[in-house]
């Protein structure tokens, strides 16, 4: 064996049991002032706030944060045996609604021993509370689309319940003025009353209304157009020598409008009928008049007749 490699051999195998012993030592030592050493180290851990009871009517307006940073401070060895999990939730109790502070305490955080609290991000926060209210405000609904040719809708849509109860924050509560439902489609509808369950928009912020939809009653008619006619002469039937006063009328007609298109003025024709048994007299008459497919206004409905 050359001589450089039997050096090497001795080197290695002379008092091994010593020189493993050694090692070992050496190792445990490490192990030893390593584990003392100190170091710091951050958790998140989860915030639950306990609030006020529903029947005190008051809300929280200041978000808690769902999780607080929390640096801890001890040994390398106490830390690498700290798990989250292992540690419980911390707890706000705000059940008596008027706090207007909270501090994040070291006591809120349980450690294991040989472990403290060095630093909690935030630290505290400031509270904001206010009453919580009740208010009806009107339902409001709105049409999209068109009816079929000829038709329109006849007033305002109809809503069931007419108003809604809003409740929340006064702050946000008195911002809102309506309930708002989704638009009724009228899209190719005709003559005739529709009714359709409609979604109500969720009001902003932390209001809530006392129900997420509502029943709107749509009305769809006959398009009409007006026309009007003045200083028309009234016809008498029934007597030749009938004196009417006045002796004319204005008419005002409402009617589709190709009814309207077709009309001509002699069409026209207000008249009123004497009996045939009266010689003579002063008496009032319903001027008569009637237009197919039109509602007709006559101005002055009667007139008097003498004969």
């Amino acid at each position: 064996m050359p001589p450089v490699a039997y050096q090497l051999r001795s080197l290695v195998v002379e008092n091994l049991n010593l020189k493993l012993l050694s090692l070992g030592f050496a190792l445990v030592l490490y192990s030893l002032v390593h584990g003392s050493q100190e170091a710091q180290r951050s958790l998140l851990l989860s915030v639950v706030a306990l609030t006020p009871p529903g029947s005190s009517n008051r809300v929280l307006m200041t978000p808690i944060p769902a999780q607080i940073r929390v640096t801890v401070r001890g040994t390398k060895s106490a830390l690498d045996d700290l798990h989250t999990d292992d540690m419980a939730t911390v707890q706000l109790d705000l059940h008596g609604g008027n706090e207007t502070r909270v501090t994040f305490k070291p006591a809120m955080i349980p450690l294991p021993p040989g472990l403290k609290v060095e630093q909690i991000d935030p630290p505290e926060l400031d509270l904001a509370w206010e009453d919580l209210v009740v208010r009806d405000v009107p339902v409001e609904v709105g049409v999209v689309g068109t009816p079929a040719r000829g038709f329109v809708v006849k007033g305002e849509p109809q809503a069931d319940p007419r108003v809604m109860r809003a409740r929340g924050p006064k702050s946000e509560v008195l911002v809102v003025q309506r309930a708002r439902a989704d638009a009724f489609d009228i899209g190719g509808l005709t003559e005739g009353k529709y009714t359709r369950l409609l979604a109500v928009e969720h009001p902003p912020g932390r209001v809530t209304f006392d129900s997420p939809s509502v029943s709107a009653t749509v009305e769809i008619g006959r398009e009409v157009v007006e026309r009007s006619f003045t200083k028309v002469p009234v016809a008498v039937i029934g007597h030749a020598n009938a004196k009417a006063q006045p002796g004319e009328v204005d008419v005002r007609l409402a009617c589709p409008p190709e009814v309207v298109r077709a009309l001509r003025p002699e069409q026209i024709l207000p008249r009123v009928q004497v009996p045939v048994t009266a010689d003579h007299g002063t008496d009032a008459f319903v001027v008569q008049l009637a237009i197919e497919q039109c509602d007709v206004h006559v101005t002055p409905p009667s007139i008097i007749l003498r004969w």
